[in-house]
């Protein structure tokens, strides 16, 4: 199978026109894909980074497979438009990305553009990236001195009604 942009062309299946014509779109997947290689986080619109998702967790499965695998080294070369990134796939993202099964991306919503289309915004980055994180998890509460307090007031009114109820 020659990896050619008529290939790629779905006729009649589903997928997300983006207001573009076939070749566009691909060209343009390709590009989003291709920084998301280089700088391992990017800020686009939604539907174009849950679109460009698919195609680096395939484009990922297809690369643990190794360079000297045929398929490998055509789908790294045609979805990456810049050729020294497929060195960086192969020995730097993969490595990073072997004990993950699935799941090499994380998708984050972020607020809507400002601009006069008001278009969702997301966040697609990959996983074992260096950035710091953009959500950060909320440390347990349960040693706060506010939580503390209203448990300590909590046990104290039940034992006086307790107390008082008898």
């Amino acid at each position: 199978m020659w990896l050619t942009v008529p290939v790629l062309i779905a006729h009649g299946r589903y997928g997300r026109r983006m207001g573009l014509g076939p070749e566009s779109r691909i060209n343009m997947l390709r590009n989003i894909l291709t920084g998301l290689v280089r700088h391992e986080r990017i800020e686009t619109t939604w539907a174009r980074a849950d679109e460009v998702r698919i195609y680096a967790e395939k484009l990922i499965d297809y690369a643990k497979k190794g360079d000297t695998d045929e398929k490998a080294m055509k789908m790294a070369s045609f979805w990456l438009t810049e050729k020294d990134l497929v060195h960086k796939l192969f020995k730097v993202l993969v490595p990073r990305l072997g004990s993950e099964q699935r799941g090499y991306t994380r998708l984050f919503h972020i607020p809507n553009r400002d601009s006069l289309d008001r278009a969702k915004m997301a966040v697609l980055e990959l996983r074992g990236n260096p950035f710091p994180p953009l959500v950060t998890r909320q440390p347990d509460s349960d040693g706060s001195l506010l939580n503390q307090l209203l448990r300590g007031y909590r046990e104290e009114e039940t034992q006086s009604r307790a107390a008082g109820g008898d």
